[in-house]
């Protein structure tokens, strides 16, 4: 017997036990759906949390002096707004932006906040990915002209003007009067607790002068166009910083440059791996399913022993006898693996609706378990054909 003829035989056997052969493919249909769900909705929280973690300094990178986790070093780089030039010109750099911080005193009227005022440049809302939602943020004129202009957080603005909107008016920071130009969009709390809404921002330049009379800077802060590029660009800015400050080969850094791509990276780990284990759960329900085809594979090879064995009185050989009830299992499999997608797709955007993430469906995850689908067929279908290929055809037609 060829393998169409083969084939038309298993189909007319799986079409008249209809009943049976649905609930036959049921566990491949199941396991197949969740395998295609579950991965596809970790994969779009997966997307999600990329996401989130760029907006929240995925992208960035800070220069400060020094040597990371040690106090104040004779030999620690004084970083100016210089060096804030010389990595801005770098390609690779998309915005740049010193910084400079202290705790200050917020006053108005007869009110006042102590919160963190910090000086930086107009670059910082889009490094930070974080914006004024009501007035402006200060511009490079302002910090070239070192205006009294500042921005506050929505906290300093709750607990100095309550529900008054204090765009256009003046509070005292420090000694100096400074016009409020915006009020930045809420962030929160960060995982630690920390407000990130208590916070003044001002032009550095005016920070400098004004606050701390010295050209000196904290810190510099860097954005790149994508987290590929934080490598590169470390690696560049390393150098520049090196090179301004005549380092020779075998003297160690004095500044230091950190990014958020360790944290990134084991985030990215941890969700990899909880992919994979969801993954493996949802399918176990293949492997039941394949039992399951097995299961009833012997009991359809026992209800047809006069079946086999009649076709083997009239020629048909063993391996003619084991490719049809190979051929079966394998189309009971696929047929479920069909459906089992067509399950998982609907399923995945059902749960994204439900969850609120975008769900990811890869054509490598429909593939795979397409092709896993069919190895269950093939493997859990082998030893009922090698046992109907080996009846006896003279008890076969005896049998009952």
């Amino acid at each position: 017997m060829n393998f169409l003829a083969a084939l038309r035989v298993s189909s007319r056997a799986i079409r008249s036990n209809k009943v049976r052969s649905i609930l036959t493919t049921l566990g491949i249909i199941i396991g197949v759906a969740a395998v295609i769900s579950l991965v596809s909705l970790t994969q779009g929280a997966n997307r999600m949390i990329e996401e989130q973690l760029t907006s929240l300094g995925g992208k960035s990178l800070f220069i400060s002096p020094g040597k990371r986790g040690v106090g104040v070093q004779e030999n620690a780089i004084s970083l100016t707004a210089d060096d804030a030039d010389a990595i801005r010109e770098l390609d690779i750099v998309q915005y740049v932006s010193p910084m400079i911080d202290a705790p200050e005193q917020v006053v108005w009227g007869n009110r006042n906040w102590f919160t963190v005022v910090v000086g930086t440049s107009p670059d910082f809302v889009f490094i930070n990915d974080w914006y004024p939602d009501a007035g402006v943020f200060f511009n490079n004129k302002d910090v070239e002209k070192n205006e009294n202009v500042c921005v506050l957080g929505r906290s300093v603005v709750s607990n100095l003007f309550g529900y008054r909107d204090p765009v256009g008016l003046t509070v005292r920071i420090g000694k100096d009067s400074f016009r409020v130009i915006g009020v930045m969009s809420s962030l929160g709390q960060t995982s630690g607790g920390r407000d990130q809404d208590d916070v003044a921002l001002i032009p550095y330049t005016t920070f400098q002068k004004r606050i701390l009379g010295t050209d000196a800077l904290e810190s510099i802060s860097a954005a790149v166009s994508s987290p590929d590029d934080i490598p590169a660009a470390e690696s560049r800015i390393r150098l520049v910083l090196r090179e301004k400050n005549k380092l020779g080969k075998n003297e160690d850094d004095n500044f230091y440059i950190k990014s958020q791509m360790g944290v990134i990276d084991r985030i990215f780990a941890i969700s990899n791996i909880m992919t994979v284990l969801l993954g493996s759960i949802a399918s176990i329900s293949l492997v039941v399913g394949g039992i399951g085809i097995m299961n009833i594979m012997l009991v359809s090879v026992g209800e047809r022993t006069r079946e086999i064995g009649i076709r083997m009185a009239v020629g048909a050989k063993g391996k003619d006898i084991m490719m049809q009830f190979l051929i079966e299992a394998v189309l009971l499999s696929l047929t479920g693996g069909v459906i089992g997608i067509a399950a998982g797709v609907l399923g995945s955007k059902i749960g994204s609706s439900f969850t609120g993430w975008k769900s990811v469906i890869s054509p490598e995850s429909i593939l795979v378990s397409f092709c896993f689908a069919a190895l269950i067929g093939i493997f859990f279908g082998i030893y009922p054909a090698r046992k109907a290929s080996k009846l006896d055809p003279i008890e076969a037609l005896r049998y009952e």
